[in-house]
């Protein structure tokens, strides 16, 4: 489903991602190790990257999709964590070849010109890439199988659109973003995780929950009140002027965390 002219508008108008230092800090004094890799399906070549926990045993792997802005700082951060949780998390740039002179997220000069493209992506593209990294960390020696998906924004509603595309996903995690159209598809059980004050993407919940519900699909959506979209990358922005967010960014990791933990 591509993004709407208006869904992409509201974006522009409510979200910023700002230079991320305090992310690409934490990234850099991560003792876990991390990697580029490159995914190759069709005629795509996708970077991605892949953090491994430091555990004994075989592992979960965590598919992470970055909000609209693409691969940022802080999308890398948020594969480094579940790492240190012990996953082994894998975060494709999917802007792979689309930015000037063929490069991905990097390439771009400002987050407008990032929103754009991304908002143009085919869908049946983005399923394949998404398929590639989902198979990739599935085949690892270091994976005991188990894929599940999560997506932040943009990514939220990819996480739920691809849900919908891959049958043997163990969950899918969807932090405050919108669901595909057809939800007949679904297998995995389906997390939401959602801010207060977001009713862009609030109001979709309670159709939502009737239709999974009708259709015996499992579907368990939180909110956080007084949070506002984006928390979980606004609650640990030096900053954030919101405290809020920074709550429900704490209380959502926790509950990812058991989630996961239980999967």
């Amino acid at each position: 489903m591509k993004t709407t002219l208006a869904f992409v508008f509201a974006l522009s108008l409510s979200l910023t991602a700002p230079a991320q230092d305090w992310a690409k800090k934490s990234l850099e004094k991560s003792s876990r190790h991390s990697e580029w890799v490159t995914l190759k399906h069709d005629n795509r070549s996708v970077q991605a990257f892949i953090v491994y926990p430091e555990v004994k045993t075989k592992a979960p792997a965590v598919v992470v999709i970055h909000e609209i802005f693409g691969l940022s700082d802080w999308a890398r951060s948020v594969a480094d964590e579940l790492a240190a949780a012990g996953y082994i998390a894998i975060a494709p740039d999917l802007l792979s070849g689309f930015g000037p002179n063929g490069e991905g997220t990097s390439g771009f000069s400002s987050n407008q010109d990032a929103i754009k493209v991304v908002s143009g992506l085919d869908p049946d593209v983005i399923t394949a890439d998404l398929n590639a990294a989902a198979d990739y960390v599935k085949k690892l020696p270091s994976s005991n199988g188990k894929v599940a998906v999560a997506g932040f924004c943009w990514g939220g509603g990819q996480s739920f659109r691809f849900a919908a595309n891959r049958r043997d996903l163990s969950a899918a995690f969807v932090f405050y973003g919108p669901p595909p159209k057809d939800l007949s598809a679904i297998s995995a059980p389906v997390y939401g995780f959602y801010a207060g004050n977001d009713n862009r993407i609030d109001a979709t919940i309670p159709d939502v929950q009737e239709a999974m519900k009708s259709a015996g699909k499992k579907y368990d959506p939180v909110t956080y009140e007084g949070a506002t979209h984006a928390f979980m990358r606004m609650g640990e922005d030096p900053g954030n002027s919101n405290p809020a967010n920074k709550t429900a960014h704490d209380q959502a990791w926790e509950r990812w965390k058991a989630l996961l933990k239980a999967m």
